[in-house]
């Protein structure tokens, strides 16, 4: 391929993404493209003005860019921009290009500071460009100013990862030198998706306003964490320079001169500043759209025979021949079907590497969010330990008893298993979610016959409505369940006495009878206390002392052996 040719790679990429945007769809064909990712203020906007010479990008605080702007570079002897939304205009004057930025933003994201993912496309054709196309993202950030939405910062990091998780993306990752290139949100993003830094570009940026006595020398030469295609330095202009006009062209006349001048930077300066990042991108892009064509072109291949095909049939297709039509129809209905019990059980063909879907999320509102919920119905110890023994104390009356009663214990643990019903029914809300979420995934392909689609959708999110009240109904009843029938006699139910019982049980390698009433959970008033004096006696029981024996020799007997064994604890403690 000669250099004319590799001139023209980028352009057409960029005739296939107008295509794509102006029917409104990618047709799932990844095109090779820079994504610009970078924090708030990292200096993205700047550095793409700097490649252009002129000032077009919407500033401000907060998030400014709110949708993606696909930005395309083309050399041309004039210099003018235009919008794929409004072909018809050139811009001249780059004031007008971001006033016209800002109204289409608002336009789609509404004045609320909201972002959507619809991107902007912008042509800007000049003289001091190379040929280069850069998505400019969101900045990243980490808290909603004004009105914004809560989850603005997962919104912002979905957006981001759905560009730069596509293998055909170059992911121009900006950071700021004056900050800790450890903790740089674009670098940390970038190893997420390109975990060996295959397909990462770094840009230093604010070198110039990094500590007396600091420099990036390591960074920029690839030495700290190193990407295969390396870090370039830049130096923007500041805010300062922005408000009183500097001109662009000062600027990268200032930007040479300080990594001329610079000690640290002075080896490298040719590998440096704005127009050799410029270059760089270029040659970057041309190169990785040159591989990926040849994937490209077969993909491409493959949806224009089947689309062939398909408009084959829709030529062959007569109005007053139904059996075609229904015979479509059905045949989207059985899909429909399929698509959603492999969504559901999980299939190995077109697996989603990118986010769980379906049957996966499911298993993690059991697996994970379920358990949570649970875990998160504490109790404080103190108020059970209260509750216990007014529990106690009420069922006794007016007399006071010596042993726990039943009615007692049933009441509190029945006041605990009461607590389960509410993670539960929120456990179904949740499931049934994902459900809804899931059919309208698989609705999608019915896409071309909106009808079809809506009230396929309604019959079966009908159909799991009903289910839920089912399910609801089903789970109150298993609680209510629990709560008719404690079953003392399990052998679990051990598990509540404490651990000094369970350490007897090792030593003595023997069965313990079933020792529910006295210690354990519930050891309150098992403890019943006879003040005489300066003493006071605990007496501990246990249920082989309460055996009842008809023989009154056998019950003596059994005394002394009880006595021997040391079965009734008496404990003296001295006031």
């Amino acid at each position: 391929m000669g250099n004319r040719g590799m001139e023209e790679l980028i352009p057409l990429v960029n005739k296939l993404q107008d295509a794509f945007s102006s029917i409104g769809q990618s047709c799932h064909l990844d095109l090779p493209q820079i994504a610009v990712v970078g924090g708030q203020s990292a200096g993205k906007s700047s550095v793409l003005e700097n490649f252009v010479g002129r000032d077009f990008l919407p500033r401000g605080s907060g998030i400014v860019t709110r949708r993606p702007l696909i930005l395309q570079l083309i050399f041309s002897k004039t210099e003018y921009a235009e919008f794929l939304h409004c072909k018809s205009k050139k811009f001249t004057d780059f004031d007008e290009v971001r006033q016209e930025i800002e109204a289409e933003t608002d336009r789609v994201t509404g004045t609320n500071k909201g972002i959507s993912p619809v991107p902007i496309n912008l042509r800007v054709y000049s003289p001091h460009v190379l040929n280069l196309t850069l998505i400019d993202l969101p900045g990243i950030t980490k808290v909603p100013v004004g009105d914004q939405p809560q989850d603005i910062e997962y919104q912002i990091r979905d957006m981001i990862l759905q560009f730069i998780s596509r293998e055909s993306s170059l992911i121009l990752a900006v950071t700021p030198a004056n900050m800790d290139l450890a903790n740089s949100d674009a670098l940390k993003m970038a190893k997420e998706v390109d975990p060996q830094g295959l397909r990462t570009i770094g840009v230093i940026t604010k070198l110039d306003l990094m500590d007396e006595g600091t420099d990036a020398r390591d960074i920029l030469e690839n030495k700290l964490l190193p990407l295969r295609r390396g870090y370039i330095g830049v130096v923007n202009r500041s805010q300062k320079d922005i408000d009183g006009k500097k001109d662009i062209r000062a600027a990268l006349a200032a930007e040479r001169k300080f990594f001329l001048s610079h000690p640290a930077y002075r080896h490298m300066a040719d590998r440096m500043g704005t127009p050799h990042l410029q270059k760089v991108l270029n040659q970057q892009l041309t190169n990785h759209i040159r591989e990926s064509l040849p994937s490209l072109r077969s993909k491409l291949q493959s949806q224009l025979l089947s689309l062939e095909k398909e408009v084959e049939e829709y030529k062959n297709f007569r109005p007053d021949d139904p059996t075609r039509k229904t015979k479509a129809l059905l045949q989207m209905v059985q899909q429909f079907a399929v698509d959603f019990e492999k969504r559901i059980e999980g299939s190995g063909d077109q697996v989603d590497t990118l986010e769980l879907s379906g049957g996966a999320r499911i298993n993690r509102i059991f697996h994970e969010r379920f358990p949570f919920e649970l875990v998160k119905m504490e109790f404080d110890e103190k108020d059970l330990r209260r509750e216990i023994s007014y529990a106690i104390k009420n069922i006794h009356g007016v007399r006071t008893g010596l042993f726990t009663p039943d009615l007692a214990f049933e009441a509190i643990v029945k006041k605990q298993v009461v607590k389960l019903k509410e993670p539960c029914l929120k456990c179904v809300d949740l499931v049934i979610q994902e459900l809804i979420n899931t059919v309208r995934q698989c609705t999608s392909k019915l896409g071309s016959y909106p009808r079809l689609r809506e009230e396929t959708e309604r019959i079966v999110t009908t159909y799991i409505r009903e289910r839920e009240g089912k399910t609801k109904d089903q789970i109150l009843l298993l609680i209510d369940i629990e709560l008719s029938y404690i079953n003392t006699n399990h052998e679990d139910f051990i598990g509540f006495a404490n651990a000094q019982q369970r350490s007897t049980q090792a030593n003595k390698k023997r069965a313990i009878p079933n020792q529910v009433i006295r210690r354990g959970w519930l050891t309150i008033n098992n403890i019943s206390i006879m003040k005489g004096g300066s003493k006071e006696y605990w007496f501990v029981l246990t249920a082989e002392s309460l055996s009842w024996y008809k023989d009154e020799e056998e019950k003596e007997k059994k005394r002394k052996r009880l006595e021997l064994k040391n079965h009734w604890e008496v404990r003296m403690r001295r006031g």
